[in-house]
């Protein structure tokens, strides 16, 4: 039987690859193409992170990250007429995805002895990336470049993952929902209340 954290990941490979193929949708290409931007987006965080931890990345010993993308591929291409222009339906799976990968990468490190700082550091890699390569494939100016709250939506979550199980000493379930959820709060009340970072300009 998968692991908690297993089904998370499997979850948030989903909803990154739906998020990727719903772009790549919208600037035409093809179901091939449509599918490798998806692949990428969903394991590409995660790969970042597992070379950094030195071991395999998980898509080259379990097939179930191609089977979520085909069936994140069939699922926009049933739905695709209904979704196809709906910018909150990436907008959401892109947070859930962001939310589960942090998590994900965080429980990953950990696992592996390293500190917390880097968990944080490999959920914010595992979380973020794979947002990074899908905005490359497609031509656009990657979000944590930007002024949104992206990225630092992960640290926060992380901080919080952090907080619970070291202080608050509660049992993982509880630091992985306390974790995701805040990612995902952070990301969504963000851009609802149009929350961003000073950027950076010359004098």
């Amino acid at each position: 039987m998968p692991t908690f954290v297993q089904i998370l990941d499997f979850i948030g490979t989903f909803a990154f690859a739906v998020s990727g193929i719903r772009l790549a949708s919208a600037k035409h290409f093809d179901w091939f193409g449509a599918y490798v931007c998806g692949f990428a987006v969903a394991v590409g965080g995660g790969t970042i992170r597992d070379v950094l931890l030195d071991v395999t990345p998980a898509w080259m010993t379990n097939p179930i990250y191609l089977v979520c993308t085909a069936l994140a591929l069939v699922w926009v291409i049933i739905f695709g007429k209904h979704i196809v222009h709906l910018n909150n339906t990436l907008f959401t799976f892109d947070a859930i995805g962001l939310a589960l990968f942090t998590v994900v990468g965080l429980e990953k490190a950990l696992m592996l002895d390293y500190p917390y700082w880097v968990g944080i550091i490999m959920g914010t890699l595992t979380g973020a990336a794979g947002g990074v390569i899908r905005d490359v494939l497609i031509n656009e100016t990657p979000l944590i470049f930007r002024k949104e709250i992206y990225a630092l939506a992960c640290v926060a979550g992380g901080t919080v993952y952090w907080i619970c199980r070291e202080f608050a000493g509660a049992d993982p379930f509880v630091c992985q929902t306390a974790g995701g959820i805040t990612v995902f709060l952070t990301r969504v009340l963000s851009v609802r209340f149009n929350i961003c970072l000073p950027t950076l300009s010359e004098k």
